[in-house]
């Protein structure tokens, strides 16, 4: 046995569900070069910083736990309590809860799609994404909790305000409770969604709920972006472009733009996006339009979640 945060466990129990086995500590690339490991010591360097994160974070070659045990240090020995004091405890994973408590009092609706990635010859299966979808006994209760809303992500103070969301992907999640709090409160703005994915055979979340609020008026528009359903890919931001026009109408109508989804990529290219749509439509230069984009802000008319 062995002490953890949740008090004495397993050896095993504390692997399957309190370290994060995803990422490596420092402490255990320390202590591993410290028995020899002397592939990790450059990368420990003052300076090498870059080189450490792209040992542990790059997508398509990351390295985990396991690697940095069986690759860079397989002659390392710990003890169960050695080991305990290397490892990064295991930390709460966040959703965008996917439902209006006006329509689903009690309730709190999620959409996670279960993560799988290849690397290093292993696929790699998310912690919480496929725990929810695929490993979680029927019947059984989970740690929970909820964090109280972001302020700077909320829907606009005026149920009249027009809303543009643009969320590709699971991104869509927080854009299915504003719909229906709108629908349910009677707020007469209009809604504009982007929505992205790979394939619409597969991938087309929420197909028939959206479909019903557009049939009923509560969402005004809809545009779809399924990247690999052509030779060209094809993302929100392309959709954006082509209705430039009524994009600009909108902002200039006082909608509020909310952005949800991945971090590193879509949500830039989405902003440069709305800049260049502000520059070109608005008969500005780029100083004037990113100027414009900084207003929004400001304001908070322009309002991201992204992760």
């Amino acid at each position: 046995m062995i002490a953890d945060r949740a008090g004495p466990m397993s050896f095993r129990e504390a692997l399957a569900t309190q370290w994060d086995l995803a990422l490596p500590s420092r402490r255990l690339l320390e202590a591993c070069v410290a028995q020899g490991a002397d592939m990790l010591r450059p990368m420990l360097q003052k300076g090498a910083e870059e080189q450490l994160k792209h040992y542990l974070s790059a997508w398509d070659d990351v390295h985990d736990v396991l690697d940095v045990l069986t690759e860079a240090a397989p002659d390392a020995r710990f003890t169960p309590a050695e080991f305990s004091s290397l490892m990064r405890a295991l930390q709460p994973r966040l959703y965008s809860i996917a439902s209006s408590p006006r329509v689903h009092p009690g309730e709190a609706h999620l959409l996670v799609l279960a993560v799988t990635y290849p690397s290093r010859g292993r696929t790699r299966y998310g912690v919480a994404s496929t725990y929810i979808n695929d490993r979680w006994p029927q019947g059984t209760t989970a740690p929970v909790y909820v964090q109280e809303a972001q302020k700077h992500f909320a829907m606009p103070a005026d149920p009249s305000a027009p809303m543009i969301m643009i969320g590709p992907g699971t991104g869509l999640a927080p854009f299915r409770g504003f719909l229906e709090e709108r629908d349910a409160s009677g707020g007469t703005g209009q809604n504009w969604l982007f929505f992205g994915d790979q394939r619409a055979a597969t991938d087309f979340l929420y197909r028939d709920e959206l479909a019903a609020l557009m049939r009923d008026g509560v969402l005004t528009r809809l545009d779809t972006a399924f990247s690999r359903d052509q030779t060209e890919k094809i993302y929100v931001q392309h959709r954006m472009r082509e209705r430039a026009r009524d994009f600009y109408g909108w902002l200039e109508e006082g909608a509020e733009v909310f952005i949800c989804g991945d971090k590193s990529r879509m949500a830039a290219d989405v902003q440069r996006e709305i800049a260049r749509i502000v520059e070109t439509e608005g008969g500005r230069t780029a100083e004037q339009a990113a100027e414009y984009v900084a207003a929004m802000k400001k304001a908070r008319r322009l309002k991201l979640d992204v992760y």
